[in-house]
């Protein structure tokens, strides 16, 4: 229990320091309004308008809950659990989204990435125990509870350590690429059903491989009866499906073809009697009503906490980016905080009736899904065991024609590589690894794929050049506009990129390089020269001879210096607008630049910076001490460029005439 507590602190920490610049203040609200925030069907059923919406709810609901029925039954073979826990899983998510969902036009149900997920996981652990993963019956332990297990442990997490915040993380690129490749995997999962034959999930790495090697040295034992079943239903529902796509617009509803193909193949399958004749798989008993609850089995949790993990992001992700079209489509908001309170505990509780993963789909309101879950409990209680009969080749065909929006995808690549090829190349690797490699490993393939393109994009931006516009104060890219205008001996620059430890040392050099002017060189080159002219002083005598040589020939290097750069440079304005945020090895790489220019004559200034950058170069201690003077050749931060330029301009001309006045003086 303690280090529960502690992980717990340990996540609300982590999402305060990400999400919060300050603490937020400490608040007591009162027990009623908590009340209200948690289940805010209380909120909204008091002003529910009775007249004008419950025939539209009523029918969208019936609708849904009809679509629901045969996807239930299929998408419980996939997650290798009994059908009858695909309908408890419908049934019992629709009623506790309903009382603490804010979104009104989500249905929270079955989903096929998460049902793969959960059936890899249950698979593998069954595997690993030695028990029947086939029968999904052990010695002790079955598919049912290990599901139960992995749905319990992913509803905690989300619902209660509330780790769903990462999913921030995940870009749309990512989440695509990743449910296309589950989408390849869960195609392949199923030729073994459409087949007709029995075969045993592979386990590990490469299972997409694994798999059609197994179907193709397997082929000569296909069911004939399965393969002509499935045929059959692909020819009916794949057009159906996509008439039901074209004319969604006019439709009022969906036509439910699914329902219509398991109810003809549920009678050609009984009065032909397929699972004897021609040993066909059906879907077998199920049973009606409800099994008493049963708590999930503690002992394997830390085995499946880290699937557990990838599971509830993907499906709090999923939700949240589904939840926030229908709401700004609608012009209504969403709390994301309550959607993770509400995905969780429609995990964490019908665990407890052996149900599995879930997360949303699209539907019209609350009621509606009050509405399904009615027409699921009317399935439960009495028509299930009719679905005896139904062929496990008809639920793989729903799940494949169900798949067709996901791998549909394939033929929006080259448009996405128009678009943005890295977000493209996100795409690609993350469906590459998800499908070719592994499900899981390709989610994490995908966010350090993500990260590293943020980072190398960082690395990649380099020190621009500005000008000054002709007819005002405004400076831009000398490289990107024309008539820009440059002042004599100030060099004004822009670094569009935090400076942070990762790419500090890329600051510098490209810097270096547009001013012309290594400082790290110079000095170098200074030094060499001091040390040959110290060896010349001492093979010659007179030291008074050469010592006026000495400086015509510092002179000389100086000049030598400014004619292998463009111009030369007395002041450097450095525009700091783009660069969002400093750590400490930025604000360091800031006082470097600084302390070597400043070595050799040139003043670097700050110009435009952030709150946030200010605030770390203070802590920094970049700019001086409070206790001195902030005017003269201290000021080092301006708020705009052109008081920058003006103030190195007025120091060049004081240190201009201070020379001036040495000379005349000597």
């Amino acid at each position: 229990f303690s280090f529960i507590v502690l992980i717990y602190v340990s996540i609300m920490t982590i999402k305060t320091i990400l999400f919060f610049t300050d603490p937020p203040a400490f608040q007591c609200p009162s027990l009623v309004s908590t009340l209200l925030d948690f289940f805010p069907i209380v909120r909204w059923l008091p002003s529910y308008q009775l007249r004008d919406w419950i025939l539209g709810d009523a029918m969208s609901g019936l609708i849904v809950g009809i679509l629901l029925v045969p996807q239930s039954i299929a998408y419980s073979l996939l997650a290798s659990q009994d059908p009858i826990y695909g309908l408890y899983t419908s049934f019992f998510s629709a009623i506790i989204y309903a009382v603490l969902g804010t979104s009104r036009h989500i249905s929270v149900g079955i989903f096929g990435v998460l049902c793969l997920l959960v059936g890899q996981v249950v698979d593998r652990e069954l595997a690993l125990a030695g028990y029947l993963t086939e029968s999904g019956i052990g010695s002790g332990i079955s598919s049912n509870d290990m599901g139960a297990t992995v749905t319990f442990t992913a509803g905690v997490l989300m619902g209660l350590f509330q780790v769903g915040f990462v999913s921030v993380y995940l870009s749309d690129s990512l989440l695509s690429g990743f449910a296309t490749g589950a989408s390849l995997t869960i195609l392949t999962s199923q030729v073994k059903y459409l087949l007709g034959l029995k075969l045993p999930r592979p386990q590990g790495w490469f299972t997409l491989c694994k798999t059609w090697y197994s179907l193709l040295v397997n082929l000569g034992s296909t069911n004939i009866c399965d393969l002509v079943t499935s045929l059959v239903c692909l020819l009916v529902l794949i057009p159906t499906k996509e008439l039901n796509d074209r004319f969604k617009a006019k439709l009022k509803a969906p036509i439910p073809f699914e329902l219509f193909v398991v109810i003809i193949a549920t009678l050609a399958s009984h009065f032909g009697h397929f699972d004897t004749a021609y040993g066909s798989s059906v879907a077998g008993v199920i049973p009606t009503g409800f099994l008493a609850p049963q708590l999930p089995l503690w002992s394997l949790i830390p085995n499946v906490a880290v699937d557990a993990f990838s599971i509830a992001i993907v499906g709090f992700a999923i939700t949240v980016s589904l939840s926030e079209m229908f709401a700004k489509k609608h012009g209504y908001a969403v709390d994301a905080n309550q959607e993770m309170y509400a995905i969780g505990f429609c995990n964490i509780l019908p665990s407890f009736f052996r149900c599995f993963t879930t997360s949303s789909t699209g539907c019209q309101t609350q009621v509606s899904g009050l509405v399904s879950a009615l027409v699921l409990l009317l399935v439960l209680l009495v028509i299930a065991p009719l679905f005896y009969s139904l062929q496990k080749c008809v639920l793989a065909v729903i799940i494949v024609v169900n798949l067709r929006g996901a791998l549909r995808k394939f033929a929006d690549v080259p448009r996405m590589w128009r678009v943005n090829r890295v977000d493209a190349s996100i795409w690609l690797v993350t469906m590459a690894t998800s499908s070719l490699v592994n499900t899981e490993l390709g989610l994490l393939v995908g966010v350090l794929a993500s990260a590293f393109c943020v980072l190398g994009r960082t690395q990649r931006v380099r020190v621009c050049e500005l000008g000054r516009a002709a007819a005002r104060e405004h400076y831009e890219d000398l490289t990107s506009y024309r008539g820009l205008r440059t002042h004599p001996g100030v060099a004004v620059f822009r670094y569009e990129a935090p400076i942070y430890y990762a790419n500090q040392s890329l600051f510098k050099k490209s810097l270096y390089d547009r001013v012309g002017l290594d400082p790290v060189k110079e000095k170098t080159r200074r030094l060499k020269f001091k040390k040959k002219t110290s060896e010349q002083e001492e093979e010659v005598a007179d030291v008074t001879y050469r010592k006026p040589e000495k400086d015509e020939a510092t002179a000389a290097a100086t000049v030598t210096l400014d004619e292998k750069s463009r111009r030369s440079v007395r002041s450097v304005v450095i525009d700091c607008s783009a660069i969002l945020f400093l750590d400490t090895a930025g604000v360091n790489a800031l006082k470097e630049v600084r302390k070597d220019y400043e070595d050799l004559g040139v003043t670097v200034v700050l110009a435009q910076c952030h709150t946030s950058v200010r605030d770390a170069l203070e802590r920094g201690g970049y700019c001086p001490d409070a206790g001195e003077d902030h005017g003269g050749e201290r000021r080092l931060v301006f708020f705009t460029i052109a008081d920058a330029v003006r103030y190195v301009q007025n120091l060049s001309r004081l240190k201009i005439q201070r020379e001036r006045d040495v000379f005349w003086s000597v």
